[in-house]
């Protein structure tokens, strides 16, 4: 089974662990580094591969100019309390093996998966600008493939809004992303040599994504912290219908408990 986006879900609270860190003032020092351990159960939404958990490390870094954060790097063009304009470089692990779909689930489908091509992950670099403040947390992202995989871009708003719960932080976030239809053929439709070999034609063509997701964050001491994350993607029909993927498939979700350090 394909491990990519068990990765993708134990890394989703690394952005807002970092921020957490940054601006918790309660701390004796400014934390630079943090490394810790997940557990994460994803929803794959292709044929076959199911659900997975995975035990996967939590690392990032907050440098003055640099930071690294999950799968991201970055370094501050601009960069203030409230604002930060950012270069970024992305992986990408969206990409999944041929021999990671079921057989028999893609037989359904009416596709031999003898005749599939792998889809490779890739890198993204892009801009990501931000903003904090007392209304809350807006974020914008542009990124786009430069390794050839699938040539596509993506452009991601997300807003989230940060609740103090005792010592804990609790934030639920709303997000839109627009997937190129480079990037969402490649991913979720069939290639111009599968259907040389005989695979039906599927191209979904540009898409628009919405999602959910909530992050909880627990200080444990001065160093330590409980992150937990929750992710739901609204999946739109066009890429529903793909005969990649398993049928009466929605959504992807997935799920993520973990313990970091910082020092």
């Amino acid at each position: 089974m394909n491990t990519t986006r068990s990765v993708l879900a134990c890394l989703l609270a690394l952005p807002t662990l970092a921020a957490a860190q940054a601006q918790d003032q309660s701390s004796p020092t400014t934390a630079r580094w943090g490394l810790g351990l997940g557990l994460a159960v994803s929803d794959s939404p292709y044929a076959g591969e199911g659900n997975k958990t995975t035990a996967l490390p939590l690392l990032h870094y907050e440098g003055e100019r640099f930071y690294f954060r999950g799968l991201t790097a970055g370094a501050h063009l601009i960069h203030n309390k409230s604002f930060s304009l950012d270069a970024i470089a992305s992986l990408r692990m969206d990409g999944i093996k041929a021999k990671d779909f079921g057989t028999s689930e893609l037989a359904r489908n009416g596709i031999n998966r003898d005749l599939l091509d792998d889809r490779d992950s890739g890198l993204d670099l892009g801009l990501a600008a931000s903003w904090r403040g007392a209304q809350g947390n807006f974020e914008l992202t542009a990124k786009g493939d430069v390794t050839g995989a699938s040539e596509g871009f993506e452009l991601t708003a997300k807003y989230g809004y940060d609740f103090e719960i005792g010592r804990g932080r609790l934030t639920p976030s709303i997000s839109v992303s627009y997937l190129s239809k480079d990037l969402t053929n490649y991913y979720y439709g069939t290639l111009k040599d599968e259907v040389a070999r005989g695979v039906v034609d599927y191209k979904p063509g540009a898409a628009t994504i919405p999602a959910l997701g909530l992050t909880y964050i627990h200080p444990i001491g001065q160093q330590w912290r409980f992150i937990s994350a929750v992710q739901y993607k609204f999946l739109p029909s066009k890429i529903t219908d793909s005969p990649l993927l398993k049928s009466n498939t929605k959504g992807e979700s997935s799920v993520m408990l973990g313990f970091s350090r910082s020092f």
